[in-house]
Formats: structure tokens, C-alpha cells, sequence
């Protein structure tokens, strides 16, 4: 794990600067501190700080062929190295470290742009072909890591980071209205938008390719994802999903410095310790809560959980002062802002975690692959609902559109509605529609159809869909979008700005390509959500974690927060506010009342403005 940069003049072919370089570099200390190192081929130049993980000695980059024909910078891991290195030998290539990067670098050389296909790990990386003088950006299949850049005038700047492009041109950044729609509606911004005009991120699964002056970017991960013929029994299914995350958490613990996880009270992260005590015993866990104050919290839990394992176990409480003094910092961590309530518990167990480890696994990825939201049980009912007569539907759906406080389910009453599929998906992923958003952003801001560009961020990935049915289909593009864009993005950042390395076992490729060719009634079945996972856990866990209820971590205490608040969170949404020169203080001082008074459960999209509000005041 890493922090890569750099500068290709493309279209000028006009040589670097050597400082800007080293400016970019110094920007992304935070995400490796052990060693830095550059390299210059006249109007290139790459940067890269290292956070030392595999082959301590070794691993230094940029790193190159023998011939210095081809130069790597990697963020990253790559689990299958030790097999492609074997592969590689065998045709003939000289390895000469121990390290994840240099099956980059050969695997370039004997497939080209494919070597992303034969990766199983998370990446973002710059490849440069001396002889071809072409540059190549790759994120990973499913975004774990992140690439930035910036395309101007025949320039590309790059980095793990925004703070590395804005460090190598020192131009003043704009914010872009449109992306700025996206994040309130959908509580993050979809690659390849970010909140700042003319800054892109690649989308998971794509490459840029800067050569013979143009640059273009291509979708590298084509998986097609059809149901397996035959599908599998119940008891085969579960004893093959088993085996595959056995195999995965084998890849994932390949490490030269500690391990630990980051432990919740639930399930996912419970089954990742299970499968990680097949390899060794008393691993470092980490957990962290508001204390038993609180319904959701789970350090109770996951106390338990960690002795059932004989894990050697964290606890850390953080209070409603902590959680709003540290809010602006953290914001400003996270560049683009996010607007999920458990950003703050995030930074906080990351620093906790990064005394002990260098690296931590979290368990994130089985509500997305398995049915995990409440939202799932309606994508797979829906079209029930659908196909019945209207004057049974009427009536349902007035009663409630009446409900206070039900945002949720009045949106997925609404998207049954929909005939576009994609359109469906859309307004199930809103936290409120599209006419109350465009409706905070002052006449004359916003272009029309603002927040239907989400649609445009999804179209490459339709031909990939063809064979999947309404949840799967749903999935999928969570797993392409909203958790890479989300989720993942803020692991990234908040775990690194302590330069702690997150893995990801769920998100391991066969483990999802697996997952994603099984028939849906292996994830939602009667009712009962992840259900083919959930098997696989009852061999590990017993009944008492085994039936916990699912938690919404963090979201009763922001709401509690939002709802007494009359300094904090609360006022920072009308004074001195920095939003008002994009939205009507009106409007949001109408969304917060009703809230307050409980006519309206507007929780999510108030704790977005908090969140924009504290990301343009550190711009």
C-alpha cells in the first residue's frame, strides 16, 4: 500500500519539472512513510511514497525491467503474485525481488493492457512503456484503490490522492454544481465525477492510455457474469463459497508485518476472524463504539465475538464531542465529501489499529454480493408487487406515501413504478427524489436533468448485465458504483491518513464472480437477507452472534445528534454558511425543521449538507 503520482505532457512532449514531482510525492507522505522515489523520461515524471507491506528490502519503485524498458508505480496489493511469478519464470523472465510490483512489470511486458485481467488483488497504478512512450492508468476490478487525474491542454496529472494533482499544478480548483447534485442525492459523487471541476477519477475496472498525443480511457474488466449450468445444491453452494474464502483469506494474510482486524459486533467481520484463526491465533482486533448509551453499538459485541476466538482484542468509545470536533478534520482526510454517519468511527479505529499493525482486514462487501440492505428485499419483491391488480397497489402505496418518516420505503414504492431498469435502480439508491434535491441549489445553478448523470456513469457497464436478473442486476452496479464510490473510497483515505493498509477478503475476484453467477434465491430467500452467506457463517459462529440483528452503525446517534441540535452539526448548516452561495438557506432550514419535529425522516440528506458544508469550508 502506497501513494502514487506523476505528470505525462502528452501533447507537448515538453520535459517536467523535477520539483513538481517531488511537491505531488511530499502531498501523499501520510500514505507512505517508509521510503520515496521518482523517476524522470523527459515529459514524464512518476512519484510514489511507500508504506513497506511485502518484501521489505526490496519493493522499492519506481520499479523497472532489467532493460528499463517498463516502469511501474503500484498502490496496492496483488494476492496472486506468488503464481504469476511462477507463470512468468516459466516463460522466461528474470525476477529480481520478492515483490508484488515486479509481476507488473513482467506481466506487462508478455500480455500488455491484459496483465489487469490476470490481477487478483487491489491496485492503482501507472505504467510507462519507455519504447512506446505511452502512459497507462489502471484502477482495480472493483475500485479498493483509487486513481485521480486531471487531462488539460495535452497534460495529464495523477495521484492516489486530489492533493497530489492540485499540488503538481497549483491551479485553483472550481466546484462542479452537477457532481455536487449527485452527492446530496446519492450521499456520494460516481466515478468518473468528482466534486471538483475538470478532476475525474477512473471508474473500477478501467484504464486511461495516454499516447501519440490524445488520451482515452477503456473499460479493462469485461466480466459477463451468467448464471453457473448447473446451478448448484444448497449444500454445494455453501461448501463451494466456504472453499473459496478460505482460499481468499489465505491470499489476503500473505504479509511480511502484522495483521489485525477490524472487528464489528455482526457477522461478516465475525465469519473473516473465524477463517483467519485456520491460520493462527491471537490475532489483534479492533473495535469501536459511543457505549452502551446507544442501541446500535456494538463493543459489547464484538468483545464477545473476539473472545469466542481468543483474539487479543481493542475497545475504543468516542463521544458526541469527539464525533463533532473531529468532523472538519476528517472531511478534509476524505477530499471529496461522503456522507456515510460511520466516516468518523473510521478514522478513529484506524488510528488505534495502525499502534499495533500495519495491516487490517474489514469485512466490508457481503450486504452488497448477498442482499444485505433493506433495500434488496424490495429489488427482489419488487416486480411481485408490480404484476399486482392496481386497486390492490393504490391503496398500499397511498397509505404509504402518508407514513412520517419513512423516506425509504417511499422511494422503493416509487421505483416499482419505473419501467427503465436502470432508472428503477436509480431511484432506489436516492435518499430523496429528485425534485426535493434540485430544489436546495438556487434558479439557474444547475443544468437540466442534473442528477440523472449517475445514468451516464453506468452505461458502459449494461452489456455486462445482460444476463442478470432484477437483484443481481442491482448488485452489480452497487458493486461497480455505490460501494467503490462510497464505501471503499473513505476506507481508503481514512485508514491510509494513518498509513494503515485496509484489505478487503469478500471482494477478492473469484469470491465475486462467484457470488455473482449464483441464482438470487441463494441471497434473498423468504424474506431472510444474505442468506447463502449466512450458512456459511452458522459453521463458524454460534447461535447468540449467529441471530444478531443486523445494525445500522452510527446512523441512531447522528440522528439523535441532528434532532437535539442547536450548535454543532445543526447550526453549522445555516451560519456563516459557505453552502448558501450554491443552495437556499431556506430550503435547508425547512428540511431541518422538519426533521426536528419528526414530520420527516431527513437524517441522511441533512448529515450530507453537514458533511459539504465542512468540505467547502477546508477548500
Amino acid at each position: 500500500m502506497c501513494g502514487i503520482c506523476g505528470q505525462y505532457n502528452f501533447g507537448s512532449q515538453r520535459p517536467v519539472e523535477p520539483e513538481a514531482i517531488r511537491r505531488m510525492a511530499t502531498s501523499i507522505v501520510h500514505r507512505g512513510p517508509d521510503d520515496e522515489g521518482f523517476y524522470f523520461d523527459g515529459s514524464l515524471g512518476l512519484g510514489f511514497r511507500r508504506l513497506s507491506i511485502i518484501d521489505l528490502g526490496g519493493g522499492h519503485q519506481p520499479m523497472s525491467d532489467q532493460e528499463e524498458s517498463v516502469w511501474v508505480v503500484f498502490n496496492g496489493e496483488i494476492y496472486n503474485f506468488p503464481e504469476l511469478k511462477r507463470e512468468l519464470e516459466a516463460a522466461g523472465h528474470v525476477f529480481r525481488t520478492q515483490s508484488d510490483t515486479e509481476v507488473i512489470v513482467h506481466g506487462y511486458k508478455q500480455w500488455g493492457t491484459e496483465v489487469f485481467n490476470h490481477l487478483n488483488g487491489m491496485f492503482g497504478l501507472a505504467i510507462w512503456d519507455v519504447k512506446r512512450k505511452r502512459l497507462v492508468l489502471a484502477r482495480d476490478a472493483f475500485g479498493i484503490k483509487l486513481i485521480y487525474y486531471k487531462l488539460k491542454d495535452g497534460v495529464l496529472l495523477f495521484g492516489s490522492e486530489i492533493r497530489a494533482i492540485r499540488a503538481g499544478d497549483g491551479e485553483k480548483t472550481e466546484i462542479d454544481p452537477v457532481s455536487l447534485n449527485l452527492f446530496l442525492r446519492y450521499r456520494f459523487t460516481p466515478s468518473p465525477h468528482t466534486v471538483y471541476r475538470g478532476i475525474n477519477k477512473l471508474a473500477p475496472g478501467t484504464m486511461l492510455i495516454a499516447e501519440k498525443g490524445t488520451a482515452r480511457v477503456e473499460r479493462w474488466y469485461k466480466f459477463k457474469p451468467e448464471p453457473l449450468s448447473p446451478m448448484p445444491s444448497e449444500e454445494e453452494a455453501k461448501e463451494e463459497l466456504l472453499a473459496i474464502y478460505r482460499r481468499a483469506m489465505k491470499r489476503h494474510l500473505l504479509s511480511d508485518v502484522p495483521v489485525g482486524l477490524l472487528l464489528s459486533g455482526g457477522l461478516d467481520s465475525g465469519l473473516l476472524l473465524g477463517l483467519m484463526n485456520e491460520r493462527g491465533r491471537d490475532w489483534p482486533t479492533f473495535t469501536i463504539g459511543y457505549g452502551s448509551s446507544f442501541k446500535d453499538d456494538e463493543l459489547t459485541d464484538a468483545a464477545e465475538t473476539a473472545s469466542l476466538f481468543g483474539a487479543k482484542h481493542t475497545s475504543i468509545q468516542i463521544d458526541r464531542a469527539k464525533f463533532e470536533s473531529s468532523l472538519p478534520h476528517i472531511v478534509s482526510c476524505l477530499e471529496e465529501p461522503v456522507a456515510a454517519s460511520s466516516i468518523v468511527p473510521m478514522y478513529f479505529v484506524s488510528e488505534r489499529a495502525r499502534q499495533d499493525v500495519k495491516v487490517a482486514l474489514n469485512g466490508q462487501g457481503p450486504d452488497e454480493l448477498f442482499g444485505g440492505y433493506k433495500r434488496h428485499l424490495g429489488v427482489r419483491y419488487g416486480r411481485l408487487w408490480a404484476g399486482l391488480p392496481g386497486w390492490v397497489r393504490r391503496p398500499v402505496a397511498a397509505g404509504i406515501r402518508s407514513l412520517p418518516r419513512n423516506e425509504t420505503l417511499k422511494r422503493a414504492t416509487y421505483s416499482l413504478h419505473v419501467e427503465d431498469r436502470f432508472r428503477r435502480y436509480q431511484q432506489v439508491l436516492s435518499i430523496a427524489s429528485g425534485e426535493t434535491i434540485d430544489g436546495l441549489f438556487h434558479q439557474g445553478v444547475l443544468p437540466q436533468g442534473a442528477g440523472d448523470k449517475i445514468l451516464d456513469c453506468w452505461s458502459d457497464l449494461h452489456p455486462l448485465m445482460e444476463h442478470t436478473d432484477e437483484l443481481s442486476g442491482f448488485q452489480f452496479l452497487e458493486v461497480h458504483s455505490t460501494l467503490p464510490d462510497e464505501l471503499l473510497m473513505y476506507a481508503d483515505k481514512l485508514s491510509m491518513a494513518h498509513s494503515l493498509e485496509v484489505r478487503v477478503p469478500y471482494l477478492d475476484r473469484e469470491v465475486v464472480e462467484y457470488v455473482q453467477r449464483l441464482d438470487p434465491s441463494f441471497k434473498v430467500r423468504n424474506g431472510s437477507r444474505k442468506w447463502l452467506h449466512r450458512k456459511v457463517c452458522k459453521e463458524y459462529l454460534p447461535s447468540p452472534i449467529y441471530r444478531r440483528p443486523k445494525r445500522g452503525f452510527a446512523v441512531n446517534v447522528v440522528d439523535d445528534w441532528l434532532r437535539s441540535a442547536t450548535d454543532g452539526m445543526g447550526s453549522m448548516l445555516s451560519n456563516g454558511s459557505r453552502l448558501k452561495e450554491l443552495i437556499s438557506p431556506d430550503a435547508v432550514a425547512a428540511l431541518l425543521q422538519s426533521h426536528k419535529s419528526g414530520e420527516a425522516d431527513n437524517h441522511k440528506l441533512l448529515f450530507s449538507l453537514a458533511v459539504c458544508e465542512q468540505w467547502l469550508r477546508m477548500t
